[in-house]
């Protein structure tokens, strides 16, 4: 992915309305799921390289947002 379309604003506003329906959606299975939410939550709760500052675990959450919704999105096409 380009850094340019990291960074753009229309992306994550993409990112943050699809992220809510496609993990309640019953067409993404439950392993794709948990591909995404089990890492966000070890990184949460596990001991980090800034304790009690949360800006790490918030831009590790953000990436892997982005990756998680496009990734289903490749996958399941019929979602949109």
């Amino acid at each position: 992915m380009k850094w340019r379309k990291l960074w753009s604003l229309r992306r994550w506003s993409h990112v943050f309305r699809r992220l809510p329906r496609l993990l309640t959606s019953p067409e993404v299975s439950l392993g794709d799921k948990l591909l995404f939410v089990i890492p966000v939550i070890l990184y949460w709760v596990l001991p980090d390289v800034l304790p009690m500052i949360p800006l790490d675990d918030i831009g590790v959450t953000m990436l892997l947002m982005n990756w998680f919704v496009n990734r289903v999105e490749r996958k399941y096409p019929s979602i949109l």
